[in-house]
């Protein structure tokens, strides 16, 4: 089994997906369009061929005749969504009395916007990468009538080709079409792409009415004839479906709805969008106004640039940084330039924290200081310097297009000299107690577990670049370690006895290391950390990023040799141990778009290449996906075929509206398997460092002035 897609074939595909993304616009209408029960856009069962708005994240839970589907999907463009089901099927034809708990894959991509004398037009993938129980295609069009009506019309295939089917149209261009080939149902991972759009085909449709701005009413024809569905549990009258949705809330919906002249069935979607935030303002304190050095302070006259001098403002300026949640390291002044180190402790994107930092500078420092050199740092490590012009802070606060003229005007560079930290700065201790929330998913036995508990989190600075932290948890209450379930993996087992670590651990060290970050080159990063790296393993991790300050590529090494730790998480090992490590491309495509591959060799001492690509916003969230492909064979990585998965990162700040850098990220893996497992070393250096780079803050410049 594998890809059937070629290169050569995929290039024109994700060409256009490109091309087309950043242009799309569809014709406003009062219709809204929702979410099937699948969890695409759709009307009941069947699709549509609009899209939601971009970048909305929603979760949709629907229920009828014994099946229940959870879908989150995730509008990726304009035109582009996807979206990953997890479905409890308790009626499937030969299951016996045990429920089958489902993983599937769809995606919805509009080629064609619909204006006043065309439809718009979609094509449609669902199941394509799971077990194949729900696995079909279509291609479909939508029309808007008046304000009010629209009506849909489409040709689907596999499961949406199953109730009125007639011969494949597409034959006519290949006899290969004619036939859909079998597959291994329940196995899933693979892509099935020799099924795509072969097989019968049936026409679907469906009239929805907006009969008022909450209340939507559907009619609609499915081709779906649930041929996998047991008869005895599914009594299949007809094909026509009705429903009525209702909006309780602004990004949540209520759907009640008869089915196939036999069921009932019922939905929940709600949805978020990371472009929106829930209380639509901030609540950040106002930054302080530049002040304008004709009316410069009297004691700032006297300003000789003597030493002595230059320490009473390191003070002072430190204290009006801390107020304005910044960390300053390092302070000097040289003839008519002042160079601060600054660390940013609160703000999402760092462009803010240089604006609040020059405009602390600008009422802090004597008036015969011209320029600011503002260097970012992070672990210690100096990453971006600004100059800024005074000149420019006191002409641009209140010009209309001082934004991007103040960008325009700095000047950025990668530093070359070390931290020089004011009196004081090192050694820092902190520590912080907060409650943690660790989830298991998927376990077919009990598919949501959590623990909830409290973490106790140090941390030691001794010096520029040197760290010493860990943790301690302690367990409240939970249910991960009610897991029973033993791994069948054949590849040494360094992740499927996840469920023994959360059984056998608590309390537990999830963390305790020492690194040291340090810039060997002007473009050259890099860490070592060692200790117990993760809860399962420790060693020793080192690593080397290459990247320019106003470059989107960016190139590094990592190189790890550790071992397997007892399952109580506390100070002992297992016997297994291995050398891991892997060659990193990172690339920022634009528009918030981040890819990035990862190649070299997994814990389970597999080799092969991670392609991950994430959407980034500006303010903090990001969404992605990720799939590692190994020289393990897909029957030994065992069910799901090869590791993949989304991970989401919620920045606190966009609930809260205040400053704050704290967020909360998950992973969701259908299975957690061993083949392509990677280590999960704390302080990898590009997420470090790219956020403090020129790309990244000219994307966030706007907000240099709040």
């Amino acid at each position: 089994m594998g890809w059937i897609l070629t290169p050569r074939l995929a290039a024109p595909l994700i060409g256009a997906l490109c091309a087309t993304a950043a242009t799309a616009q569809e014709t406003p209408r009062r219709i809204d369009t929702g979410y099937n029960s699948y969890g695409y856009p759709g009307m009941i069962d069947m699709p549509v061929a609009h899209s939601r708005p971009d970048s909305e994240l929603a979760l949709s839970v629907s229920s009828f005749a014994g099946q229940t589907r959870n879908t989150l999907t995730f509008q990726l463009t304009p035109r582009l969504s996807g979206s990953f089901r997890y479905s409890k099927l308790e009626n499937l034809l030969g299951g016996g009395t045990r429920a089958l708990f489902d993983r599937s894959f769809s995606v919805h991509f509009r080629f064609a916007d619909e204006t006043i004398w065309r439809p718009a037009f979609a094509v449609g993938l669902n199941d394509f990468l799971g077990t194949g129980v729900y696995s079909s295609e279509y291609v479909v069009a939508t029309k808007t009538i008046g304000e009010r009506v629209r009506v849909t019309g489409g040709l689907g295939w596999g499961r949406l080709g199953t109730s009125g089917g007639f011969k494949n149209p597409l034959s006519v261009l290949d006899d290969r079409f004619e036939t859909r080939p079998p597959i291994d149902v329940g196995v899933g991972g693979d892509v099935s792409s020799q099924q795509f759009f072969r097989g019968d085909a049936a026409l679907f449709g469906g009239i929805e009415w907006q009969a008022t701005d909450k209340l939507r009413l559907t009619a609609e024809y499915s081709s779906d004839a649930h041929p996998r569905e047991d008869p005895a549990a599914f009594e299949r009258e007809n094909q026509l479906n009705f429903g009525a949705t209702y909006k309780i809330g602004p990004m949540t919906d209520v759907s009640l709805r008869w089915l196939y002249g036999s069921e009932v069935g019922v939905q929940l979607s709600t949805a978020v969008n990371p472009k929106n935030r829930p209380n639509h303002g901030g609540r950040e304190p106002a930054p302080p106004p530049v002040l304008v050095r004709a009316a410069a302070p009297v004691a700032a006259l006297s300003w000789n640039g003597s030493i002595e001098q230059s320490a009473g403002y390191s003070s002072r300026v430190a204290a009006a940084l801390d107020g304005q949640g910044l960390r300053l390291h390092g302070f000097s002044m040289v003839g008519r330039q002042a160079r601060v180190e600054i660390e940013n402790l609160a703000w999402p994107q760092e462009s803010q924290a240089i604006g609040r930092t020059a405009r602390v500078l600008s009422r802090e420092l004597p008036p015969q200081i011209e320029r600011f050199e503002i260097i970012l740092v992070t672990n210690g490590v100096p990453v971006t310097s600004l100059s800024i012009a005074r000149g420019d802070m006191e002409t641009l606060e209140h010009d209309l297009d001082g934004a991007w003229k103040s960008f325009a005007r700095a000047r950025l560079s990668s530093p070359t000299d070390p931290v020089a930290p004011i009196k004081g700065r090192y050694p820092r201790f902190e520590w912080n107690l907060k409650p943690y929330l660790t989830t298991s998913l998927f376990d077919p036995d009990d598919p949501v577990r959590a623990d909830v508990g409290a973490e106790l989190r140090a941390l030691f600075e001794a010096a520029p670049g040197l760290e010493f932290g860990g943790a301690l948890r302690k367990r409240a209450v939970g249910n991960l370690d009610e897991s029973t379930r033993l791994s069948d993996s054949v590849l040494p087992r360094v992740r499927s006895d996840f469920n023994i670590y959360d059984r056998e651990g608590d309390p537990t060290i999830p963390d305790l290391t020492a690194a040291y970050y340090f810039k060997p080159g002007e473009n050259l990063y890099g860490r070592v950390s060692g200790g117990y790296l993760e809860r399962m393993y420790g060693g020793i991790s080192g690593e080397l990023l290459w990247k320019r300050t106003d470059s989107p590529f960016a190139l590094g090494a990592e190189i790890n040799y550790v071992k397997q730790r007892d399952f109580d998480q506390l100070f002992g090992f297992q016997e297994y141990s291995v050398a891991t490590g892997h060659v990193s491309a990172y690339l920022e495509l634009g528009g918030g778009f981040h890819a990035q591959v990862d190649a070299g060799r997994y814990l389970a001492k597999d080799w092969g290449a991670t392609f991950s690509l994430d959407r980034e916003f500006g303010n903090g969230w990001k969404v992605g996906a990720f799939a590692t492909f190994t020289d393990v064979s897909f029957d030994d990585f065992g069910e799901g075929s090869f590791d993949k998965g989304i991970r989401v990162t919620i920045p606190l700040t966009w609930i809260t509206g205040e400053p704050n850098r704290t967020d909360f990220s998950t992973t969701i893996r259908p299975l957690l398997r061993d083949g392509g497992a990677r280590l999960d070393v704390g302080g990898r250096l590009y997420e470090r460092v790219r956020p403090l780079h020129k790309p990244a803050l000219q994307d966030g410049w706007g907000r240099f002035w709040r």
